[in-house]
């Protein structure tokens, strides 16, 4: 996910390069997606709402679809992370004019993507992908990248392929990171396992750590 959106940082602002300093509109969008997904992630809906349309304005203003299809993938994939399952309805709207790899990641993300497409995704979720069984889950637990990993995990738990192993380790990842929204949605997966398990001791333990992070609102 971060090589994803550093893809799409590097359209937008060639920082390292030489010569003239870029536009201001490519700096702008850049930070504004930047702080866009940091607060979706945070669970701050308001915030992220008006940072993203913010770059959305921006990158709008030239004419690329190509642009526009990479922020709104990356939009999405912050919600797949968050376990929320939706159509990706701004990519849809690109998609005839969208790249094959921008296609595959849609797909990807919807949890419907086909074998031969699955060496156009980033780097990152390609193995994940591919694999079926245990393995999945060990494709995950090796992306080092905390937001990549949990939309491959979340990718698996989509297509009903996340083992026990791949949400506890999405669970400890989004605490480690202080990511309030995909933290509350994994452990509410905790708690429909620990019910249908029959372990009410264990459910109420988990709601009672979901019940504390009200308090970091």
């Amino acid at each position: 996910m971060r090589r994803w959106i550093a893809s799409l940082c590097a359209a937008l602002l060639a920082s390292c390069a030489s010569g003239p300093p870029p536009p201001d509109w490519q700096a702008s969008a850049r930070d504004s997606l930047d702080r866009a997904v940091a607060a979706y992630l945070k669970g701050d809906t308001r915030v992220a709402e008006a940072e993203f349309a913010h770059a959305r304005g921006e990158i709008a203003r030239t004419g690329r679809p190509d642009l526009l299809a990479r922020a709104e993938l990356t939009r999405c994939a912050a919600r797949v992370a968050s376990l929320v399952f939706e159509p990706c309805e701004g990519f849809e709207r690109l998609r005839l004019d969208a790249s094959p790899a921008e296609r595959a990641y849609a797909d990807y993300l919807a949890a419907r993507i086909g074998q031969q497409d699955i060496a156009l995704l980033p780097p990152a979720q390609r193995a994940a992908a591919a694999a079926t069984g245990e393995s999945a889950g060990a494709a995950v637990q090796e992306i080092s990248d905390p937001l990549s990993r949990l939309v491959a995990a979340g990718v698996l738990l989509q297509s009903g392929r996340a083992s026990p192993a791949v949400i506890s380790q999405s669970i400890d990842t989004a605490s480690a990171q202080g990511w309030r929204r995909p933290l509350l949605a994994w452990l509410g997966v905790q708690v429909m396992r620990a019910e249908k398990a029959g372990d009410a001791a264990e459910a109420e333990r988990l709601r009672r750590r979901m019940r504390l992070m009200e308090e970091g609102k």
